[in-house]
């Protein structure tokens, strides 16, 4: 209720702020590199990063830094990864489900999806939100054989530093109702992860524009990812 009274209360002022960030804000590109390959030694596995531009590496140079890159570099090890990267900036989970219906059929055992901070951006509603959520869910267990469904939680956007108040705490509002909603859902699937960001989004771990991850916060999110695959595919002797 205080959220909606705000956002109401406040609209002229945050629909001025909104226009400012996306005029001002720096446009960083996606991160250079591969986005598919094998390598590796081990048990075989076959892993989907699917997501926005925190996927696509926005706010590093390379893959190689990005999430992908550096969550292939600690499974290398241990499993025979095949790995692909769909990923571009601006997508909604409702552009990635229409892609992904489209898409030519190939299986994966792992999918780490990163959707979200433009669903808030767009104001996607509470229901909608989740009605597409668990569509996605459901079109990569059936069409893409999913055995595991790793859920980026959505990044705390009341902590974004290129974002000024009140516009930064209204969105980030909207993030946590978002985001609790899909929690409960997806504690409910056995073959469904949430992962949660527990560093604090200070400006020396974000990218250039404040907005968009930068390295340490990419190898973060690679160390939790990492750790849920492993807790799932034990590695067999």
């Amino acid at each position: 209720m205080r959220y909606l009274l705000a956002t109401t209360v406040l609209w002229p002022l945050l629909l001025y702020q909104g226009i400012q960030v996306r005029r001002n804000i720096v446009r960083l590109p996606e991160a250079r590199g591969r986005r598919r390959g094998e390598l590796g030694q081990g048990r075989p596995l076959r892993i989907l990063v699917l997501g926005d531009s925190a996927a696509a590496g926005v706010g590093v140079d390379q893959q190689q830094r990005a999430l992908s890159g550096q969550l292939m570099a600690q499974l290398q090890d241990q499993y025979q990864l095949q790995w692909r990267l769909i990923a571009r900036s601006g997508l909604t989970t409702a552009k990635m489900l229409r892609y992904m219906s489209k898409r030519r059929a190939e299986p994966f055992d792992v999918v780490v999806t990163s959707l979200g901070v433009n669903d808030v951006t767009r104001g996607v509603s509470r229901r909608r939100w989740l009605q597409q959520q668990q569509t996605l869910v459901a079109l990569l267990r059936d069409k893409y054989q999913c055995k595991q469904v790793i859920v980026s939680a959505m990044p705390p956007l009341g902590q974004f530093p290129a974002l000024p108040q009140p516009l930064r705490w209204t969105l980030g509002q909207h993030a946590l109702s978002l985001d609790s909603s899909l929690k409960h859902w997806l504690a409910q699937q056995s073959d469904c992860n949430r992962i949660e960001f527990s560093q604090a989004l200070r400006s020396e771990v974000m990218a250039a524009d404040g907005f968009h991850p930068g390295a340490p916060v990419y190898q973060h999110w690679a160390d939790l990812v990492a750790a849920c695959i492993r807790s799932r595919w034990l590695i067999q002797e």
